[in-house]
């Protein structure tokens, strides 16, 4: 198996935490279900080592996540998504070069900025979250990074990281019914891969390890949830930042989860509705990011050395008196933001968006006096 994860024990980053790299090039670090169930792995093994004390989250590449992965809904076809109004079941637009050829694209439903993502295929992501005792017992929420399957979910106490268990009315409704062989539909495709980040982010947030964000590159939509999962995060010269959801008729609802209890209400409004990007000042001013560096490297390895110095017991507990809250989220919101998400995403408004996003021209709302501006945005 490709390694989209790259791992490295405290042996080989010569102190006492793990590093974990998100190496996936050729789709801009985008969240597969083969890159997010990697990155699952490597929680768990940072958490079973005994010898760490935080895990470092980094990237390689001038992107540090671009969202989720197109292809593996639509098998990178942007016809097949025109002619279906989905982009990977999610909603998210691709962009006119890069997705077509990358297949990048999300479950968040966030679209590129209009010139930036355009020349990097960047797009989103999100989920809904397992259910908090399942979590807590393991470690982590959703090892697989994959939709939990009926018998698993049964046994976990589970459903579809909503901690609720699956009805059979809903499962006929939605097209699942427990393995019955129906082809999803968009909205299941939406639900699904909104699951598969949303376990992965409740993840980050109930490791018992710090996790601190090494981050020198572009971060779009579904990548904004990992930024605001990580405790620390900082944010190099290189790293952009762009919300641009509200563009294509939806909205970044299940990274909401992690983001807004960092960004101040003010930012989050601003950034929410305007779609603007912005570097690694504005993300350190508006509490996205922990601190802005011209020094990433350097400036990483000095908040290890002083987590370094706390107790594996004290570091878990003072954790978790900074995560209860976000957790409490999960379990209060994450289903509904999952469906609301869908929902959004198979809306007419989020068709046009998208196809104007790939025939690169202003969807219906946008006026026509605004379209050149738009366009040079």
């Amino acid at each position: 198996m490709n390694r989209l994860v790259e791992y490295a024990g405290p042996a080989a980053c010569g102190g006492p935490f793990v590093r974990l790299t998100l190496n996936s090039p050729h789709n801009r670090n985008a969240l597969s279900n083969a890159l997010i169930s990697q990155l699952h792995q490597g929680l768990r093994d940072a958490e079973a080592d005994p010898a760490v004390r935080a895990v470092v989250l980094g990237h390689a590449g001038g992107t540090f996540c671009a969202g989720a992965d197109l292809s593996e809904a639509s098998g990178g076809d942007p016809r097949g998504d025109r002619e279906r109004g989905v982009a990977g079941g999610s909603g998210s637009a691709p962009s006119a070069r890069g997705d077509r050829e990358r297949g990048v694209a999300g479950g968040s439903g966030s679209a590129p900025s209009a010139r930036g993502d355009r020349e990097r295929g960047v797009a989103g992501g999100s989920g809904s979250a397992p259910s908090a005792r399942g979590d807590r017992e393991r470690g982590v929420a959703g090892g697989s990074g994959s939709a939990p399957s009926a018998r698993g979910d049964r046994e976990r106490g589970v459903a579809g990281g909503s901690g609720s268990a699956p009805s059979a009315r809903g499962d006929r409704e939605r097209g699942v019914a427990g393995g019955s062989g129906s082809a999803p539909s968009a909205y299941d495709m939406a639900v699904a891969r909104a699951q598969e980040l949303t376990a992965l982010l409740r993840a980050m947030v109930a490791l018992p390890l710090p996790v601190i964000g090494a981050i020198n590159g572009h971060v779009r939509a579904g990548g904004f949830g990992l930024v605001g999962a990580c405790d620390l995060a900082v944010a190099g010269p290189h790293s952009t930042f762009a919300l641009t959801e509200a563009r294509i008729g939806v909205a970044p609802a299940i990274i909401s989860l992690t983001l807004l209890p960092k960004m101040s209400a003010r930012a989050a409004a601003r950034y929410y509705l305007t779609g603007e990007k912005f570097g690694a000042s504005q993300a350190a001013e508006i509490g996205l990011v922990t601190m802005a560096a011209d020094d990433v490297d350097a400036a990483v390895a000095a908040l290890v050395a002083e987590v370094g110095r706390g107790s594996p017991q004290g570091l878990a507990a003072s954790k978790a008196l900074t995560t209860a809250a976000v957790l409490a989220g999960f379990e209060r919101d994450a289903e509904r933001l999952t469906q609301e998400s869908a929902r959004l995403f198979v809306s007419d408004e989020a068709r046009e968006g998208m196809l104007a996003f790939l025939q690169k021209r202003p969807p219906s709302w946008v006026p026509a006096d605004s379209a050149e501006g738009q366009a040079a945005r």
